[in-house]
């Protein structure tokens, strides 16, 4: 069915949930392709991102957005204030409950928060693939006498279980109209942020648990170096293109513990960013990371200006 054809939906929907419920890891399984970064650390998304889906009979976009948590920091305050502005703004929510975690405080913070608003909220149970039948069952009544819900879907976006049920709810709850995106748009995010988010999900894979919340990524530039290219129809023979980007840090030890020993540590972010970039960009790529300090970045309202918060 033809985007401009009668029966036809496009709309928005966002998902919400505390730091690490997998809304990431869904965003991507639902999109089929990787548009938002992943790591095993609770508030890896930082911004607003949205993932575009193509089906026959609707466009969804999804917002991805950072974990809603009691801040301790003005980033944290934020943050949240970023997420209640876009749940202000969608179509239909889709809270995240990880099926592996029991229901707690901030699960139920949440639920208020989304219960104030207007928009319908559908309950996605996420990540059933690590709990066995039973605990999914007991799980799911918790799930239940939370709040009124407009459904409840437990999903697996690892293995791809009930992703395109989940998919059909949200659908379900779009208003009628063409197409917001042009077919084949995986998502709206400008490169340059695609690119920071690259080197820092590259930074946060094994890193030490205070470090990630003060991780920032701001690229310095993007341009093709002179005399590099061959054949304009060969992605390898294309010129090179030059990404230089700044790692920032709160405090001098935590950039001894991104730089590691001998530079070691540092060299494989770049290898694994280096990876992504090209892939996103379809050319070989040169990365410079520099990691500089900024003290208290998060707590400083000019730093976090600068920083793109």
């Amino acid at each position: 069915m033809a985007d401009g054809e009668a029966g036809f939906r496009s709309g928005f929907a966002c998902f919400v949930g505390r730091p690490n419920a997998g809304k990431s890891t869904l965003l991507n399984a639902l999109v089929g392709s990787k548009v938002a970064i992943t790591a095993d650390q609770p508030q890896t998304t930082r911004r607003a991102i949205r993932g575009i889906v193509h089906r026959p009979d609707a466009q969804l976009v999804i917002v991805d957005t950072p974990g809603l948590h009691r801040p301790r920091t003005l980033l944290g305050e934020r943050l949240n204030d970023l997420v209640r502005g876009t749940l202000a703004e969608v179509d239909v929510i889709g809270f995240c409950l990880p099926a592996n975690e029991k229901i707690g405080p901030g699960d139920r913070f949440i639920a208020e928060e989304v219960g104030r608003g207007k928009s319908p909220v559908v309950a996605i149970v996420t990540k059933i693939d690590l709990v066995k039948p039973a605990a999914l069952a007991e799980h799911l009544l918790a799930v239940d006498a939370l709040g009124d819900w407009e459904g409840i879907v437990p999903v697996s976006a690892v293995e791809g279980t009930r992703v395109d049920a989940l998919a059909d709810v949200l659908v379900s709850h779009l208003p009628p109209g063409p197409a917001l995106y042009p077919d084949g748009d995986l998502t709206d995010e400008p490169e340059n942020v695609l690119i920071a988010e690259l080197v820092r999900e590259a930074a946060l894979e094994g890193a030490r648990e205070e470090l990630p919340h003060s991780l920032a990524v701001v690229v310095e530039e993007v341009a093709e170096r002179d005399g590099t290219g061959g054949s304009n129809h060969d992605p390898a023979q294309l010129p090179l293109m030059d990404v230089r980007v700044t790692l920032f840090v709160e405090r001098d030890s935590q950039k001894g513990i991104v730089i590691g020993h001998r530079g070691e540590r540092l060299k494989e972010i770049g290898s694994v960013a280096r990876k992504g970039i090209e892939a996103l960009l379809g050319r070989r790529v040169f990365l410079d990371i520099r990691v500089k300090v900024a003290k208290n970045w998060q707590r400083d309202p000019k730093q976090l200006g600068r920083l793109g918060f």
